[in-house]
């Protein structure tokens, strides 16, 4: 045990900053640790915890540049119960790769990417191909919470909701469908009024 300590403190330099705190260095991997009272942070509630959590003004978690158009509170609602339900029935496109075959392929629908993707080239393509295909696509906040919509436990990046089943997937009932194509119909006509 002590001689790891030794090798493991070898490793860091101890340095001081301006306030006077220790603040110790790794440099193999040049990462800077604060030390001492300066250096801490304060503790956060449980519900600043909470993934997703508004701040009280309506803006959601930190989004990249490029997320335009970006969906609001509310309309970021209305979009993952869109897909929740055609996810039901097996009428999405999971993930980058699925949606750009299907986009290549001009298969028709709407694409929801989520904002908070890192790095940003993973779906940097997507809207272009989107414009390309003429399917309209938007921006949801999260990428966690639009893998819970489409059912899945893994975050997603990005998803194609397709307006009707895909061949094997199990059609819905008359009302359900319905009120699938009118959820569909609302969401991608205020996508339109968002650019």
């Amino acid at each position: 045990a002590d001689s790891r300590r030794t090798r493991a403190s070898s490793s860091v330099r101890n340095f001081r900053d301006e306030n006077g705190g220790g603040v110790a260095q790794c440099h193999r991997r040049r990462r800077t640790f604060t030390m001492g009272k300066d250096g801490k942070t304060p503790k956060k509630d449980k519900k600043d915890k909470k993934e997703g959590s508004d701040d009280g003004d309506g803006a959601l978690r930190p989004v990249c540049a490029i997320a335009k158009p970006l969906a609001d509170v509310g309309f970021h609602k209305k979009i993952l119960k869109v897909v929740k339900k055609a996810s039901k029935h097996k009428q999405v496109k999971r993930g980058v790769k699925e949606v750009v075959k299907a986009l290549r392929k001009e298969t028709k629908g709407l694409c929801v990417i989520a904002g908070d993707i890192s790095p940003i080239d993973v779906i940097s393509h997507i809207p272009i191909l989107c414009e390309e295909a003429g399917v309209p696509y938007v921006y949801v906040h999260s990428k966690d919470e639009l893998g819970a919509a489409g059912q899945t436990k893994r975050p997603t990046s990005c998803m194609l909701v397709l307006p009707e089943a895909q061949k094997g997937g199990e059609k819905m009932s008359g009302d359900d469908a319905k009120e699938f194509k009118d959820m569909y119909g609302k969401v991608v006509a205020k996508i339109g009024s968002l650019d």
